[in-house]
């Protein structure tokens, strides 16, 4: 079983301190350095999407499961730089977000396109901050994160005509990070509404709000396990970013990582089995995979 408290065990007046178990080991996927983030599992689990800057140039990529094969998922170009891309669950569709440059400024819009990155089409066009655009499991509609109507929050539209745009919350906080439950039922989501970031669910039409952490440092970045029944997320609450799970009822959070570097970004494998994140614990940022077992 995995912890992340040191156990300490009074025994006929002797104290014991008994060292956690190690966290478990992580492999590394990539050592270009270069700086990643959004990670995400296609769904055959044969390769990971993320975004990266390489040569000045941000976008979206991949890269087997293995660390093999990193290649650009889209042209990357200067003038319009792409990121965040995530892939429906049949994996034939990509969507992602497309940043049109106007001088130093830059629009931020929704696409769509092939699996392969052919066929880009605007879903979304740029009215606000638009970012974190995210399939709902039986592919009809498309959750992201704009500030369309005065500060972050959460939106779902049509995903093939980017109509019948529905507004999930609406809260003086910054509300971001969307992922939607394996079942399409509920959003989890980051919101600042408390403070600080917190971990939060919502049904899938905004409704039954339910805070799922409750800390002082910041939670973020939630992705749910393949079964539901767990949350991955990435927290500060130990003094630098890792990687945590809980139940999806918030009870049982977990270090995962326990490491002095940053993790950041968790990613569920299909089978659920491990979870890839991205760490600057060799220096830069790089992916890294674990295995993990809950008992």
């Amino acid at each position: 079983m995995l912890r992340h408290a040191v156990w300490i065990l009074a025994l006929a007046g002797t104290t014991l301190v008994l060292a956690a178990p190690e966290a478990p080991k992580a492999r590394r996927l990539t050592s270009d350095a270069d700086f990643k983030q959004h990670l995400h599992f296609a769904p055959d689990g044969k390769r990971l999407i993320f975004t990266r800057i390489h040569k000045g140039k941000m976008g979206v990529w991949t890269v087997k499961s293995d660390g093999t094969d990193a290649r650009p998922l889209l042209d990357p170009n200067p003038k319009t730089p792409h990121f965040d891309g995530h892939l429906s669950r049949d994996g034939k569709r990509l969507v992602f977000v497309l940043d049109i440059l106007k001088g130093t400024d830059g629009n931020l819009q929704i696409n769509v396109a092939d699996a392969d990155g052919k066929n880009s089409k605007t879903l979304i066009p740029h009215k606000a901050f638009d970012e974190s655009p995210r399939w709902s499991p039986d592919g009809k509609r498309i959750a992201w994160v704009s500030t369309r109507d005065g500060n972050q929050e959460i939106y779902t539209a049509d995903a093939v005509t980017g109509g019948d745009i529905r507004r999930l919350t609406n809260d003086a906080g910054f509300d971001n990070n969307p992922s939607w439950s394996p079942d399409g039922k509920k959003i989890a989501f980051a919101s600042s509404r408390h403070g600080n970031f917190e971990i939060h669910s919502m049904l899938a039409d905004g409704s039954a709000v339910k805070r799922l952490t409750n800390h002082p440092a910041s939670d973020m970045w939630p992705a749910w396990s393949p079964d539901g029944k767990r949350i991955a997320f990435t927290s500060n609450r130990d003094g630098n970013y890792e990687i945590y799970t809980m139940n999806a009822d918030g009870t049982d959070p977990r270090n995962l990582t326990r490491h002095k570097g940053q993790d950041n970004f968790a990613a569920w494998a299909p089978d659920g089995k491990s979870i890839a994140f991205i760490s600057s614990r060799d220096g830069g940022h790089d992916i890294y995979t674990m295995e993990v077992k809950f008992e």
